[in-house]
């Protein structure tokens, strides 16, 4: 049996914020949605298929600290769309984890970005090349371990 992520479902404290930020960041599409008081959620991906689903159902920040997610993670084709991102990132105003694109360790071809999206939930977005060069900023774990 072979099995493949179908699409993330993340809760949200405000609906239309986390819709603005996942919207303009990753270009996805608003395919469905749903604002009755008691059931609001947005469905955003693309070609009509859902990848994030955004669901206004909890209160204050994302507690690292609890099991259960760790981080969200997105590819993309090549340090320069990671490069992309990251100008978004700033100009949006986001939480950081690192000064700009690191490796996911010293000397692998994959790095990106690390940061917090507007629930303080922790999300990455890489490239499998491109940043060899890069310096790691955690020498003995993996940068994506948000160390």
């Amino acid at each position: 049996m072979t099995f493949q992520i179908g699409h993330v479902g993340l809760n949200v404290t405000d609906l239309e914020r986390s819709k603005r930020f996942y919207l303009r960041l990753l270009g996805f599409e608003l395919l469905k949605e749903s604002t009755e008081d008691d059931r609001r959620y947005a469905s955003l991906g693309r070609d009509g298929r859902t990848a994030l689903t955004l669901w206004q159902q909890s209160e204050g920040r994302f507690p690292t600290t609890s099991p259960g997610l760790h981080h969200l993670a997105f590819q993309v084709p090549d340090m320069d769309a990671v490069r992309r991102a990251e100008a978004t990132l700033k100009e949006i105003g986001v939480r950081f984890a690192y000064d700009g694109p690191v490796p996911h360790s010293e000397g692998r071809p994959s790095g990106g970005v690390f940061f917090e999206d507007p629930d303080g939930i922790r999300v990455e977005i890489s490239s499998p090349t491109g940043a060899e060069d890069l310096k790691a900023p955690v020498a003995d774990a993996p940068t994506c371990g948000f160390f």
